[in-house]
C-alpha cells in the first residue's frame, strides 16, 4: 500500500491543472477575450477604435476621445461543447446549457483632458464535466480495494473577474495615454475526480497600460496587461481514507500560485468611406509561457506537495473586425479572427484538449435615441480538430503519474463554442 502515499498530492496538483484551463474557453488556453458586445460582433478588433462605447473595454485610451461619460452594462452568454473519440471509451463532455459572465465598463469624462474608467469582464474561465468511462486507460482498480487505479478528471471550474480601474489623459488632441490595474477575485475554483474533490478561491493583482492615437480617417491602438498570479487557497478532499497518509486527515487545506499570462494587443484601424465603413486589423500576443509550473503547497508544515510541469509557450492572435453604419441610428459589425495554440503534444491535457482555432463574430447596434444604445453579438468558434497520437505509453505500474501527454489521451478531440453578447449603454454630461 505504499504507492498510495502519493495519491492525495497528485491528485492536487491535477485538480489545479483542471482548474486552470480547458477547451470551453474561446480563445488559446483559457482566456475569454471578449470583453463587450462590440468585441463579440468583431472579433475583438477594437483596439484602435475611438468611436464604439465597447471599445473602451479593450483600450481605455480610447476614453479621451469620448465626448460624454458612459455606462455600459452587459452580459456574455457562452454555449461550449465538446467531445473526444477514443476506442472503447470516448463521449461527449457534459455541461449546462449556457454560461454567464458579466461585462460592464463605466467611463467618467472629468474635463478636457483627464477620464477615469471601471470596467468588470471575465477575462480567464472554463467549465467542463468528464464521465468516468471516457478513458479506458484510466479504468480499472488498485488489486484488493475499489479505489481507482488513476484520478480520472470529471468536473473542472474555474471563475476569474477582473476589476479594472483607469486613469486616461489627452496628451495632444491626436494623442491619449491611460494606466490602471488588474485587480483579479477567482471567485469559484472547483475540481472534481475520480478520486478526490478540490474547491476554493483567491485573488491576484496586476496592472495596465494603453495608447491611443487618432488622425482623421487613421487610428492607432496599444494594449498591455501584465502577467499576474493568483493566491488560491481551497479545501482538499480524498474520496476514500485510504488514498491519504497514515496520520493525515482525508480533509486538509492546499493552496497554489496561479500565473496568469500577460496580454499585448496591437491595432490600425481606417475608415474607408467617412462616418460609414471601417475596417480594424489587430495582432494579440499572450505569454502563456508564464504558465510554467503549479506548486502545490499542504497546510502540514508548509511542505511542497507537488510542483508540476506545464511549459506553455507564447501564441499570437490575429484579427479583423469591420463596422458599417447602415442608417445613422443602426451599426453593422463583423470580424473574423485566428487563435493559436500554446499547448503543444508534450503537455497536452484532456482537461485542456486544446488547438488552433477560427472566430466568426457578427453583431448589430441601435440607438435608441441620442444617449441610450442597445446591442446585440453572435460568434461561432471553432476549434481545428486535434488527433493526438502519443508515443509515451502511460504506465499502470507508475500510478497514479502524471496522465499528461501519455496514450492514455490518444483521441480525435473536436469542440466549438457559441457566444452571445447583450448590452445596453447610456451616456451623460462630463462634468
Amino acid at each position: 500500500m505504499t504507492s498510495l502515499h502519493h495519491f492525495p498530492t497528485r491528485t492536487i496538483t491535477a485538480a489545479i491543472v483542471a482548474i486552470c484551463a480547458s477547451s470551453n474557453t474561446v480563445a488559446s488556453g483559457f482566456a475569454v477575450p471578449e470583453l463587450s458586445t462590440a468585441g463579440v460582433g468583431t472579433a475583438n478588433a477594437l483596439v484602435a477604435n475611438p468611436e464604439e462605447r465597447g471599445a473602451i473595454a479593450y483600450n481605455p485610451a480610447a476614453m479621451a476621445f469620448h465626448e460624454e461619460s458612459t455606462i455600459n452594462l452587459g452580459m456574455l452568454l457562452l454555449n461550449p461543447d465538446l467531445s473526444v473519440n477514443i476506442p472503447g471509451g470516448g463521449g461527449d463532455a457534459t455541461t449546462a446549457d449556457w454560461f454567464v459572465a458579466p461585462m460592464a465598463q463605466i467611463a467618467i469624462r472629468i474635463d478636457d483632458r483627464w477620464s477615469a474608467g471601471l470596467g468588470v469582464t471575465a477575462p480567464f474561465g472554463l467549465e467542463t464535466r468528464w464521465a468516468l468511462n471516457t478513458f479506458p486507460q484510466l479504468t480499472g482498480v488498485v488489486p484488493g480495494t475499489n479505489i481507482p487505479l488513476s484520478p480520472q478528471p470529471t468536473q473542472s471550474k474555474l471563475e476569474i473577474v477582473d476589476f479594472t480601474p483607469t486613469v486616461t489623459y489627452k496628451v495632444a488632441p491626436e494623442f491619449a495615454v491611460s494606466a490602471g490595474a488588474d485587480i483579479y477575485w477567482a471567485r469559484a475554483a472547483q475540481l472534481d475526480s475520480s478520486i478526490s474533490q478540490m474547491e476554493g478561491d483567491g485573488s491576484g493583482l496586476g496592472f495596465n497600460l494603453s495608447a491611443m492615437y487618432v488622425k482623421d480617417r487613421f487610428s492607432a491602438g496599444v494594449n498591455f496587461h501584465s502577467a499576474s498570479t493568483l493566491d488560491l487557497q481551497g479545501n482538499f478532499t480524498a474520496l476514500d481514507r485510504r488514498l491519504v497518509m497514515g496520520g493525515m486527515s482525508p480533509s486538509q487545506t492546499a493552496e497554489l500560485d496561479l500565473d496568469l499570462p500577460w496580454r499585448l494587443q496591437l491595432g490600425v484601424r481606417y475608415e474607408f468611406i467617412p462616418d460609414k465603413f471601417a475596417v480594424e486589423f489587430d495582432w494579440t500576443r499572450t505569454g502563456w509561457s508564464e504558465f510554467e509550473e503549479i506548486k502545490i503547497v499542504g497546510d502540514l508544515n508548509g511542505s511542497i506537495l507537488s510542483d508540476d510541469q506545464n511549459q506553455w509557450t507564447d501564441a499570437n492572435a490575429y484579427r479583423v473586425g469591420a463596422t458599417y453604419n447602415l442608417t445613422e441610428a443602426t451599426q453593422l459589425r463583423f470580424g473574423y479572427s485566428f487563435d493559436e495554440t500554446p499547448q503543444g503534444d508534450k503537455y497536452f491535457s484532456a482537461r485542456v484538449p486544446d488547438n488552433d482555432r477560427h472566430l466568426f463574430g457578427f453583431g448589430v447596434a441601435h440607438k435608441l435615441n441620442d444617449r441610450v444604445h442597445v446591442e446585440l453579438g453572435y460568434m461561432y468558434v471553432k476549434l481545428e480538430d486535434r488527433d493526438f497520437r502519443s508515443t509515451r505509453p502511460y504506465d499502470r505500474a507508475t500510478a497514479p503519474a502524471d496522465i499528461n501527454g501519455t496514450t492514455a489521451l490518444s483521441g480525435k478531440y473536436e469542440s466549438d463554442v457559441q457566444l452571445i453578447g447583450l448590452e445596453i449603454s447610456t451616456s451623460f454630461d462630463a462634468f
